[in-house]
C-alpha cells in the first residue's frame, strides 16, 4: 500500500485544518485572546444508573473528588474533573485517554459510560477580552455576578451546541462543541476575536497554561 494512502490514516487533531498557529486580528498591542488548542485530552458522558447517585459518587471520589457537581457547575483538580451535563449526566474531563481507559469498569452498575475523547474538540479561551469576546455569541448571561469560577453551561454560541465552564476569574473558559462542527466554530471564534487580537497556541503550549 503506497505511502500516501496510509498517511491518510494518521490521526488528526480536532482543529487540524481550522485553526492557525500565531498571532492574528488587531495589529496594535498585546493580544487580548488567547485560543490554547486542547488536544489528546479524555472526555466521557457518564450517565448515573436510577438510584445510583450516592454510589458513582463514592465510585468515582478517588478520581475525581469527593462530591459530583451540581446543576450549572463544574469541579476541577488540575485538568481533571467533572462538568455537569444534565440531571443525571456528566462530563468527566481527564488530561489524557488513558487516564479514562478503565472508567467503564470502575462504574460497572452505577453509571453508563460513552467515550466522547474523539468526538468534541476542546478549547480553552483565556485573556482581558474573553468575556467580551464570548458575550457576542454566547448564550448565557456571563457577567461574574451570574457566571464566574466553577460555573457551567450546555448552551449555543453562534447557533452551535456547546459545553462551556469557567476555570478561573481570569476568566479562563474551556468549551467542548461537536467535532463536526469545529470548523463552523472556530471560523466564528476568529471572527470574534479579531477586533481584540488574538494569539493562538497549540496544543503542547496550552497544557503549560
Amino acid at each position: 500500500m503506497s505511502e500516501a494512502m496510509t498517511s491518510l490514516w494518521q490521526p488528526r487533531g480536532a482543529w487540524e485544518g481550522a485553526a492557525q498557529i500565531g498571532r492574528h486580528g488587531a495589529a496594535a498591542g498585546p493580544a487580548g485572546i488567547r485560543l490554547s488548542l486542547r488536544e489528546g485530552f479524555g472526555l466521557a458522558t457518564l450517565i448515573a444508573a436510577e438510584g445510583k447517585e450516592a454510589d458513582l459518587q463514592t465510585a468515582l471520589a478517588d478520581r475525581f473528588g469527593p462530591s459530583l457537581p451540581e446543576a450549572g457547575t463544574a469541579n476541577f483538580e488540575g485538568e481533571a474533573g467533572l462538568v455537569w451535563s444534565a440531571p443525571g449526566q456528566w462530563l468527566a474531563v481527564a488530561p489524557s485517554l488513558r487516564d479514562l481507559r478503565d472508567l467503564s469498569e470502575a462504574l460497572r452498575g452505577v453509571a453508563s459510560v460513552t467515550d466522547q475523547s474523539d468526538s468534541r474538540a476542546l478549547v480553552r479561551i483565556s485573556g482581558p477580552q474573553a468575556r467580551a469576546m464570548l458575550a457576542k455569541g454566547v448564550a448565557v448571561d456571563l457577567h461574574p455576578r451570574a457566571f464566574g469560577p466553577g460555573r457551567a453551561a450546555v448552551t449555543s454560541i453562534a447557533h452551535i451546541g456547546v459545553q462551556l465552564w469557567q476555570r478561573d476569574a481570569g476568566p479562563t473558559y474551556d468549551i467542548t462543541v461537536a467535532r463536526s462542527f469545529a470548523g463552523s466554530f472556530w471560523r466564528w471564534l476568529e471572527h470574534a476575536a479579531a477586533e481584540f487580537g488574538y494569539e493562538v497556541e497549540g496544543a503542547d503550549q496550552g497544557r503549560l497554561k
